[in-house]
């Protein structure tokens, strides 16, 4: 299934994709799309016997929203695909590395991205996200897919000074509002036969940046989903966010390339979607 929330901002009803990529409404048989849902196999089941040709369709072209409500955690992946450490002139990790985006940052997948007052580093990353179905502690590699709802498209806004040259982590440059972009849809883990073949890209104005492979990772899926299993417990809704392929605008040369107020971002991954952001300055203060 293509799961969705749709509508305006705080107002988001549950929605199906079908397969003409037409919005379904599910308000008559969820109230929401949630960690509880996505937790409950014998609900998602129910869910995918529906015919969607008996949904009602969304009027109009609505907004989608985050593909999840109430996320606990936004967990991110550094440095996953070995090309990206190079071009970012750092070590190829040993281990995954781990860091977090604010859940404040999330938001749906086309609208606009704020650029932090002052910033001069704003950059673009496309990456699979994996959405957290049941939740665990300490999880074997071999069951680790079976705690994965599903994955979503994921572009992951950082601000490069923010994130390497202010402070001792990561998170520092990772969380601004509006840097977590997720959708449209989620898709539910039975659709996705293998989550270590999926082409992702990124386009900047309309120029294509980056253009990868999920293949290429460093950690696969079931790897991320143990590691960060041993560090915290692991939540339903909870959203983990795997690295991104070579391309972005801090490695670009001669000279780096950051986003400035005008420019568009469009990205997708196979079978999960696209994005489309415009990014905008920030309010003045006063």
């Amino acid at each position: 299934m293509k799961l969705c929330r749709f509508g305006p901002v705080g107002a988001e009803k549950p929605g199906l994709v079908d397969a003409e990529g037409r919005i379904r409404d599910l308000s008559g048989h969820v109230d929401t799309i949630d960690g509880a849902l996505l937790a409950d196999a014998a609900r998602l089941a129910t869910l995918a016997a529906l015919d969607p040709a008996t949904l009602p369709l969304a009027v109009g072209t609505p907004r989608y929203g985050v593909p999840v409500a109430g996320t606990r955690k936004f967990i991110a992946i550094g440095l996953n695909y070995a090309d990206h450490a190079a071009e970012s002139n750092l070590p190829i990790p040993e281990e995954p590395v781990v860091f977090n985006k604010w859940v404040s940052c999330l938001q749906g997948p086309n609208d606009p991205v704020v650029i932090p007052r002052g910033s001069q580093k704003t950059d673009w990353e496309v990456e699979l996200g994996i959405v957290i179905g049941r939740g665990g502690h300490d999880v074997d590699r071999e069951q680790a897919l079976d705690h994965v709802a599903g994955y979503v498209c994921v572009n992951d806004v950082s601000e490069r000074h923010w994130q390497l040259e202010r402070g001792a982590t990561w998170d520092n440059g990772k969380g601004f509002p509006t840097f977590g972009p997720v959708g449209p849809w989620l898709v539910t883990r039975d659709e996705i036969a293998d989550p270590q073949a999926l082409a992702l890209w990124l386009e900047l104005n309309g120029e294509r940046v980056q253009d990868g492979s999920t293949a290429t990772m460093i950690f696969g899926v079931a790897e991320i989903v143990a590691y960060c299993s041993r560090l915290m417990l692991l939540e339903p809704g909870d959203i983990i966010t795997t690295g991104t392929p070579p391309g972005v605008g801090m490695g670009r040369k001669p000279e780096p390339r950051y986003l400035k107020p005008g420019d568009v971002v469009r990205l997708g991954i196979d079978g999960l979607g696209e994005q489309r952001q415009a990014f905008v300055a920030a309010a003045s203060r006063g």
